[in-house]
């Protein structure tokens, strides 16, 4: 078999900041309960990640002035999820009527601000070698790092301009035999929903962006910091095309799981 039918269809991406003093709990929390409870047990949500951006990680965001976070260091821990292609609308069904019950029986986190939820779809991927881990297993793999690279399209640009000058540009030098960038995942925002998205029990942080955001993971085999230099280029490279302009650049690197690492350094 080639054409394996588990394919990824659409995302969720949640950025938040715990309160100061609230590290610990909320750690805690979303890794021993929401993370499952909120997503995990749900319909055709078929794996999830969670990331963390300490403040050594923050302080390398680009540009200062973001449409996405602002302040451009808000968001200190990310959790980002897939669902099988075609079932989104059935997934977030159940989503939506799990947070409320949730909150109901006292499972939720007040002390928390979340800096940019939203829901990503038409996923294209690039990958670097010709034997890649596909997009679908990257969560399980042991990458060392995460990307998120958010761009607007320009307004005489069309997204499929866009796509190819990525996708045959500037992503092939990028993601070259032996870079550490090792694949690239490119996503459109989903609108939010006012009827479900609007009636959530927390605000939900930034808009989504309207139609020429496109929001790319790079998942990297070196920790960021050790390559961002790689990404001050890409990004120069995409803002010089003029078909587009990067709005924001963010690092992140893998939580420890089962433990309160990096609590200690989000400040």
């Amino acid at each position: 078999m080639n054409d394996y039918p588990v394919r990824t269809g659409s995302m969720l991406y949640t950025l938040v900041d715990p309160n100061k003093g609230h590290e610990v709990a909320y750690n805690r929390w979303y890794e021993r309960d929401h993370f499952y409870a909120g997503c995990l047990i749900g319909p055709w949500l078929f794996a999830g990640k969670r990331w963390v951006a300490t403040r050594e990680l923050k302080d390398l965001r680009f540009p200062e002035d973001s449409t996405v976070t602002s302040p451009v260091d808000k968001g200190s821990y990310l959790a980002t999820y897939w669902i099988l292609e075609g079932k989104h609308d059935e997934h977030f069904k159940w989503a939506a009527e799990q947070v409320w019950d949730l909150y109901a029986n006292d499972r939720g986190f007040p002390e928390r601000q979340h800096a940019h939820t939203v829901m990503f779809n038409t996923p294209w991927a690039h990958y670097r070698d010709e034997n890649y881990v596909p997009i679908e297993l990257a969560f399980d793999h042991p990458y060392k790092g995460l990307a998120n690279v958010f761009l607007d399209r320009a307004e005489n640009t069309s997204e499929e301009d866009l796509n190819e000058f990525l996708s045959t540009t500037v992503l092939p030098s990028l993601l070259s035999d032996g870079s550490p960038v090792a694949s690239c995942v490119n996503w459109k925002p989903i609108p939010r929903n006012d009827d479900i998205d609007g009636n959530a029990p927390m605000d939900l942080g930034s808009p989504t962006g309207n139609d020429e955001r496109h929001m790319q993971m790079f998942f990297l085999e070196e920790d960021p910091r050790t390559i961002w230099s790689l990404f001050k280029d890409y990004a120069d490279q995409i803002n010089e095309s003029g078909l587009a302009s990067v709005v924001l650049v963010a690092p992140f690197i893998p939580t420890i799981v089962g433990t309160d690492t990096y609590t200690d350094q989000l400040w």
